[in-house]
Order: structure tokens, then C-alpha cells, then sequence
């Protein structure tokens, strides 16, 4: 017979599956002798046998129930509905994963007209005992009857008034029990019954009530947001009830065992005299802190302080404790790993280890590498009010303030003057490159969380926030517009590309702080971790960043976005348009000591680490003017001035970008494609890396470039554009007298490169999984227009878990990169591999990677110590379930 109901006594903090979280930590507290209030819990698989039986509780969990409830009765000398000596019980949530709020709660249960009067003469205090009913009432109604408290509070208010009252401690035991009259009507009025007097019939309705909740829509969205499995469930634990508001004596608070916000190793709450839980959070009594205790009860401060410890070095964890105090006695009724910001994190994984509570590689698993994201950007200040204006998506973390502009031009110009400016467009591309880099933030109404705008902000660490569909962007006006309200052309605005919040006027900030302890353990990740860790830089600022955060070398050196310059994009259009080889190469010859120039840079920077460069990726056409807004230039002037020279130059430009136009430039011509096509341009980008190895070899200065030819989908694709760089290298040597030590490979971002990776491996010394694109032609998706029409309805109705282009789809995705491994070793054993998409920055797609073998993964400069600790965390549970499994064996 399958077990859905464990008294508290039978179970341990093992069991979180199965009781939840609160409920294997009430088990785990009675395990260990602590004062907790004694009661049971019935299972999570309870719940969903509710949701099989078409939300009806079975009769095998409504047997067992009866029978713990018996147990529990017989251990308190209590019974539930007996006038004499009333039993009264707690009914709570407990998710597997904490879910604070989330769900649903109701004290006081089993109060009703009788065993009202039995509290009232055992407790010899007839005010406490009406307003605890008057309380269960309340709140049963609300939670389980579904009539909304406003009712409630209106009545309640309306009553302190007419009796001349400013507070509810005023209310004697007769002004209760006149509320409660009036509280019945309302409950009569909205169900057409009587309020239950029936104390069985209120448990059973409450155990409903909470496995009901499980399904509410803010638990759902909680779970959405967290990630958390929606089969698991909610256990429902029953427990007798302590009463905080039984006189000066009692009293009720939560505390954490270390300050959340800082994370400084002293206890941190409040708590409440002569009040129940409630109260502390909904917030309307102003509580104490937690140290004044000490002063109104000093024993049972003093206990408290002692079983918090007590708790913190058996879960060594930072505990979160909800506690209530009835007559002088301590009863703790929860206690879980407390939630904090990552500067406590931090703090407290490092002090942990310095106590002796935890060792390294514990403390390592303690901070979640996604909350770095808070300590490496500028973030709105938490004390700060907001008013949100609308919200995007939150594409790249950290906040900022500034003035609107509309194009990059502008933003380049203001941003040289010394002005903060954040870039608003319906959507980016290479063009406004110059404009990002002078934006304090960029917004842009279209486009997804891997859109042109997201990437390149990531890389620069710069706030993002994209799709954000609710404005309304009207660039020949200068504005934009959500609603009513218009924002105008150089009006401050902030941004939090953390949330994807955006708010009219300047909040204060807090600057990034990187505190010793971080840098402590970010250096035990490094001495844990079996996996490399590298950044994509494509210029030598991003790569001393990246060096500075402790990247191992740059894993992408995207050399497209160095030919985005201002001052480069003539010559660019110059080499494309050209009419003949000549043209192009005397506009090649140009940009070869550009990008030389770019190269010795990043080499200086990563100082002997290995750089991997790919060479020219993107279509053309994509470093030439829109074609739509050169069609309305060419219009006005053929209307104006149709003698014009300018006209004419713009008709052939106009000529050459319908020559160059794709209908799907994704697979179009681009990539080794454009090698093939062009190999000068290649051989220009190959001899520029070259010279530049040579000249930093003059200098004493080791380097290792490793070239990286894109979009390869057939092995005779690589061989032809391997030997051109071979070729180009012999050139550079003979020219320069220098030698120098390189290696090629390839990107693997297409499917057939995977399926294909042995003979493909025949000409690669290393791969590279562009994982980006590897997404879009495994899925079938175009990553801006999926994003930004049903990427997110996908998600939010459970067809896809996540976002594929933020989380590695391991399932497909994933499997073509272990092919590719796999196939790549066969041919050749000692193969480098690693990951450059975005992935490369992910906490389980870095897992992934460490589980396939890859080398490394890299990521934007300013993931960088994310990828560290999530690499460390990897390799650290891998070890323990290897232990596990030979221990087990």
C-alpha cells in the first residue's frame, strides 16, 4: 500500500521530493530534537493522485490522513472539534523548490462556535480567542471559499471607525465577536451557505484548497520564471498551532542566521510581541529587530541564537527561520536555505569555509553563477522607487541612465561630447555599431534576446533591452510613445537590462563592486575546474577586459565587426562594389594594416594566450546601406535633382545591394562561401594575422593564433580555404624572416558539419561549435523573427522548456555537438573543441559541455567569471556522482 501521509517523526530532510522542502525540514528539525510544533505531511504524490482523480482527494489519502490526525491528537492530548480541549492546526504549502508567497496557507483551523469559547476558558483570555476566530475566518474564506479579503478589512474597518478605534488591539473580546457576526454574513452573502462549523469538513476543504494553489496563476508564473518542473507538486503539512498572540509573553518573527543583503555573520530579522506570523508579513504592526529580543525576552533570545547556529551548521547553509514564542516558549516552525543577493552569496560561502562549517568545493556550489551578473554591472539601487514604463526583454544585465537619441549617428556625436545617451531603434544592425559603443544602454522595439543589438551589448557589457513591443518608435518625429505618454528626443530615461524594465527619469545606482572574497572564489574555481574558459573579444579592449576577468585566451574574434568602424566602412563599401579585381584589391590593401593592427592588440592583451580569429562570416550586403532607405533617398533626388552626381552614385550602389540581396541571407552567401567566391578577402585577413604574429614575435612576445574558417559544410570546403591560409603564412614568413606556430579549423554551425565531423576532422586541427547558428539550422528558426513572434508563446505553453538560443537545447542541438565530438576523435584523437555561441555563458549548457568533453567554452568578457564558477560547479558534481556511483558499485 503506497505511504501519502509521514508524521513528522517519520520522515527526514532527505525526503524533499516526496515532503517538500518545508515538510523534510519540519521532519528534519523533530529528527533532531528541536521545539517544533508537532504535526504531518501529506505527500506530493498525494497531489497529483488529486489532479488523476479530476481534483478529488483519494480515499487511500483521505484514510491515512484520518489515521496521522488520530496520532497527532494522541501525542498532544488535543482533539480536533472538542469544546473542552480543542485541537487547532496550521495548513501550509510545501513545494519541492521554495516558493515563497506562492501558495497557499490557513491558520487557526478547527476554530469554530464552540471550540471558540473551549480556547477562551482554557487560555483564560476571551479577546485572544475571537480573534483568532475572527482571523481563521478570514483567511478561510479567502484561501478556500475564494471571497477576497477587501470584504473583510472593509467590514473590519468600518467597525474600528463607528467604535472610535485607531487600532486592532483596541478591539475587546465583545467587539470581536460582533466582527464575527459580520464576517459569517459576508460569507453567507457570497456562498449561499453558513460558514463550516464542521472541523473535519474545514481540513479536507483546506487540504483542497492547497494542492489547488499548486495550479494558481503566480505559482505558475513563480515556476515559469524559476524553472521549476510543473509535475512536482505540492506536500500539504498539517501542524498544531503556537500562538504568538497570547499575551507580552509570546510573540512571533522570522530572521535569517546572516544578513541577507551583506551577508555579515549575525543574526538578521524581526519579529513582533503578542502577534501571530501574519502580522510580520503582511506588515500591519511595525515590527522589531531581531536584537531588541534580547532586551524583552532575554532566555528565549538567547535559545534562539542557539538553535540558529545549531541549525546553520547542520544544514551549513544560511538559514531562513520562521519562529513563534507562546508563553515564554520557543517553537520553531521552518526553517530553509535563506534567499540573498550574490555580495552575500559570496561573503558567506568564503566565511563558511574560513569557519570550518564547509569546505571549498562546497562553498563553490553555494553561489549561483547567475547572480555574478549583479556584481560586474551598475544595478538601480533596491531602496530606489520605480515607476515602470513598459518592459522588454532583459537582454543584457546592468542599468543605466541617459538621454534619448534615435540613431547612431547621433549617439556617436553626444557621446563624444561627454553626453550619457541610450540608443533607441526598432532594431540594430552592424552599421550602428558606432552608436552602441558611445550608448550608455541600447532599446530597440523589435528583435530577441540573441538579436544583433543583445550580442554585441553583452560583449561590451553594456545594459540591452530588446523587443520591447510596447513602444511605439516614431523616428521622424524623434519619439517614442507607450499609451499617453510621449518621450522625446534627448529626454532622460533608465533602462535595467536585468528585468527588461524601462522607467522615464534617473534612479540612483550602485557600482559594480568586485570584493576580495570574490576574487577568493573565482581562484578555487580555477583550481577545481577540468574545463577551459575563454572570451569572445573582437577588439583589444573587450580582450583585456576579458583577461582582466580571467579568461584563458579568446575562444571568437569575430573579424566582420572590426570592419565596422566609421572610418573603415568606406573602404569596405570601397571592396565591395568594386567593378574589378583591381579596385578590390587596392581597397583590401587598405584595411590589411587596419585589421593588422586589431590583431596585435588583442595578441598584446591575451599575452600568449591562444586567440581563435574567424575570418569574414556575414553577406556582404550587411555592411552596406538599407536598401529601403536608399530607395526613398534615390526617389527624392531622381524627383529634386535628376542631373545630380549624387544620384547617380547612389543609383549604382543602389544596382550593386539588389545584386547582393538574398531572400534568405542566413543560408545565403556568406561564411567560407564568400572565401571561396573572394579568396583575396580571406587572404587579406589571413595576411594581416600573420604580419601581426610576426611583429609581436620581434617584441620577444609569444602568440598563438589558431584561424577559424566559418560555415563549413563539406570537407572540401575547408581543405581549398586551408591551404589558401597555409599558403598566406609561407608568404608572411618568407617576407618576414619570422616563424611562428598557428593552427586552423573550423566552426561547426551547420548540421552536415556535424554528421560529416570525421572527414571533416581530416582538415582541422580544432572545432568550434557555433552554437548560435547551429540552432537556427537545426531548428529551422530564423533566432530575431522566432524570438520576437512565438518563441515566447512556445514557452510560456510548455512546447519548448526554455529559450534554445539562451539555454543549449541538449536534446538536438546538443546531440549533433556530441556527434561532432564523437566523429571529430575518431579521426583524430587529440582534437581541440570547444564552444563560442552564446551558450558558451550558461550554467547547465557549460555542464553540458564539461559532460560532452569539450576543451573550453567561451563567452562575452563579462560572463567570464560566471563561466569560471559554473565550469568549477561541473566539474564538481560530475566527480561526487562518479564517487557515488563507485562507492555505491
Amino acid at each position: 500500500m503506497e505511504k501519502y501521509v509521514y508524521l513528522f517523526h517519520e520522515g527526514n530532510g532527505n525526503m524533499r521530493e516526496m515532503l517538500g522542502g518545508k515538510g523534510a525540514n519540519l521532519a528534519e528539525m523533530t529528527r533532531i530534537g528541536l521545539p517544533v510544533p508537532y504535526g504531518f505531511t501529506i505527500t506530493t504524490q498525494a497531489c497529483n493522485a488529486y489532479y488523476e482523480s479530476n481534483k478529488t482527494i483519494p480515499e487511500l489519502v483521505e484514510k491515512q490522513t484520518l489515521e496521522a490526525l488520530t496520532r497527532l491528537e494522541e501525542k498532544m492530548g488535543k482533539k480536533l472539534g472538542r469544546p473542552e480541549n480543542p485541537l487547532l492546526v496550521s495548513v501550509r504549502s510545501g513545494s519541492v523548490f521554495s516558493m515563497p508567497g506562492m501558495m497557499d496557507t490557513i491558520l487557526n483551523l478547527g476554530m469554530n462556535d464552540e471550540t471558540v469559547e473551549g480556547v477562551a476558558a482554557l487560555t483564560n483570555n476571551p479577546r485572544f480567542a475571537y480573534d483568532s476566530y475572527r482571523r481563521f475566518i478570514q483567511m478561510f474564506s479567502n484561501v478556500v471559499l475564494n471571497i477576497d479579503t477587501f470584504y473583510f478589512e472593509q467590514l473590519l474597518e468600518e467597525y474600528r471607525e463607528q467604535r472610535g478605534y485607531v487600532s486592532d488591539p483596541e478591539l475587546t473580546a465583545a467587539d470581536w465577536q460582533d466582527v464575527i457576526v459580520g464576517y459569517k454574513e459576508i460569507v453567507k452573502k457570497h456562498t449561499r451557505k453558513e460558514f463550516p462549523q464542521d472541523p473535519k469538513k474545514q481540513l479536507f476543504l483546506a487540504i483542497n484548497a492547497v494542492f489547488d494553489s499548486w495550479n494558481n496563476q503566480r505559482a505558475m508564473v513563480y515556476r515559469r520564471l524559476n524553472k521549476i518542473p510543473d509535475h512536482l507538486g505540492t506536500a500539504v503539512n498539517i501542524q498544531s498551532m503556537v500562538f504568538g498572540n497570547m499575551g507580552n509573553d509570546s510573540g512571533t518573527g522570522v530572521a535569517f542566521t546572516r544578513n541577507p543583503s551583506t551577508g555579515e555573520p549575525a543574526l538578521y530579522g524581526e519579529y513582533l510581541i503578542n502577534a501571530q506570523g501574519e502580522d510580520v508579513v503582511a506588515g500591519i504592526r511595525t515590527p522589531q529587530p531581531i536584537a531588541a529580543l534580547k532586551d524583552d525576552m532575554p532566555e528565549v533570545y538567547q535559545q534562539f541564537a542557539e538553535t540558529s547556529h545549531r541549525l546553520e551548521q547542520h544544514y551549513k547553509e544560511m538559514q531562513d527561520i520562521e519562529f513563534t514564542v507562546e508563553r515564554g516558549k520557543l517553537y520553531i516552525l521552518q526553517t530553509r536555505n535563506g534567499k540573498r543577493t550574490a555580495q552575500a552569496a559570496i561573503r558567506i560561502a568564503v566565511d563558511m569555509v574560513n569557519e570550518g562549517i564547509i569546505d571549498r568545493k562546497t562553498a563553490l556550489l553555494h553561489v549561483d553563477p547567475d547572480q555574478l551578473n549583479q556584481l560586474l554591472h551598475r544595478r538601480i539601487d533596491d531602496s530606489a522607487a520605480r515607476k515602470v514604463l513598459a518592459k522588454g526583454l532583459p537582454a543584457s544585465p546592468g542599468a543605466a541612465t541617459g538621454q534619448v537619441v534615435f540613431n547612431a549617428d547621433e549617439a556617436e556625436q553626444l557621446g563624444n561630447e561627454g553626453k550619457k545617451v541610450i540608443l533607441v531603434r526598432p532594431e540594430t544592425t552592424p552599421d550602428d555599431i558606432h552608436g552602441i559603443v558611445a550608448s550608455q544602454a541600447v532599446l530597440t522595439s523589435r528583435g530577441g534576446m540573441t538579436s544583433h543589438a543583445a550580442v554585441v551589448a553583452r560583449g561590451m557589457g553594456k545594459a540591452c533591452i530588446c523587443g520591447c513591443e510596447a513602444i511605439k518608435i516614431d523616428l521622424k518625429a524623434g519619439q517614442f510613445t507607450v499609451g499617453d505618454t510621449v518621450v522625446n528626443y534627448l529626454d532622460t530615461i533608465t533602462v535595467d537590462g536585468s528585468t527588461g524594465e524601462i522607467m522615464l527619469g534617473e534612479i540612483s545606482m550602485i557600482d559594480p563592486e568586485l570584493s576580495p572574497e570574490f576574487q577568493l572564489l573565482l581562484e578555487w574555481a580555477d583550481q577545481e575546474r577540468k574545463i577551459g574558459v575563454r572570451a569572445n573579444a573582437d577588439n583589444p579592449e573587450d580582450a583585456k577586459k576579458a583577461f582582466e576577468f580571467g579568461a584563458e585566451g579568446v575562444g571568437l574574434c569575430r573579424t566582420e565587426h572590426m570592419f565596422m568602424d566609421q572610418k573603415r566602412i568606406p573602404i569596405v563599401q570601397k571592396m565591395i562594389l568594386a567593378d574589378n579585381d583591381s579596385e578590390r584589391m587596392e581597397a583590401l590593401a587598405q584595411l590589411l594594416p587596419m585589421q593588422q593592427g586589431d590583431f596585435e592588440g588583442i595578441f598584446e592583451a591575451m599575452q600568449g594566450y591562444p586567440v581563435t580569429i574567424r575570418l569574414l562570416d556575414p553577406p556582404l550586403h550587411e555592411f552596406l546601406p538599407d536598401k529601403e532607405e536608399l530607395l526613398v533617398e534615390v526617389t527624392k533626388l531622381q524627383i529634386l535633382n535628376p542631373e545630380s552626381e549624387e544620384l547617380k552614385q547612389k543609383e549604382q550602389l543602389l544596382k550593386k545591394i539588389r545584386q547582393l540581396d538574398e531572400f534568405n541571407p542566413m543560408l545565403g552567401h556568406r561564411g567560407c562561401r564568400l572565401g571561396m567566391t573572394y579568396p583575396e578577402i580571406y587572404e587579406m585577413q589571413a595576411k594581416a594575422i600573420f604580419y601581426a604574429a610576426a611583429i609581436l614575435a620581434e617584441k620577444g612576445m609569444e602568440v598563438q593564433p589558431e584561424i577559424m574558417i566559418p560555415l563549413v559544410g563539406h570537407v572540401n570546403e575547408l581543405k581549398q580555404m586551408r591551404q589558401l591560409v597555409i599558403e598566406s603564412a609561407l608568404q608572411v614568413q618568407e617576407e618576414t624572416g619570422r616563424t611562428f606556430h598557428y593552427t586552423i579549423g573550423t566552426m561547426i554551425e551547420i548540421p552536415r558539419a556535424a554528421l560529416t565531423a570525421d572527414r571533416i576532422a581530416e582538415a582541422a586541427d580544432f572545432f568550434s561549435f557555433g552554437t548560435n547558428d547551429l540552432t537556427q539550422t537545426t531548428f529551422g528558426y530564423s533566432r530575431d523573427d522566432a524570438e520576437g513572434k512565438f518563441l515566447q508563446s512556445y514557452i510560456e505553453n510548455k512546447v519548448l522548456p526554455e529559450n534554445p538560443f539562451a539555454v543549449l537545447d541538449q536534446e538536438g542541438v546538443g546531440k549533433l555537438v556530441e556527434t561532432g565530438v564523437r566523429l571529430g576523435r575518431l579521426t583524430k584523437p587529440s582534437l581541440k573543441t570547444g564552444i563560442c555561441g552564446e551558450h558558451g555563458g550558461e550554467k547547465s549548457s557549460i555542464d553540458f559541455c564539461y559532460k560532452t568533453g569539450l576543451d573550453y567554452v567561451s563567452c562575452s568578457p563579462y560572463r567570464v567569471p560566471l563561466a569560471r564558477l559554473a565550469a568549477a560547479q561541473a566539474t564538481i558534481r560530475h566527480q561526487q556522482n562518479k564517487q557515488e556511483v563507485y562507492t555505491t558499485a
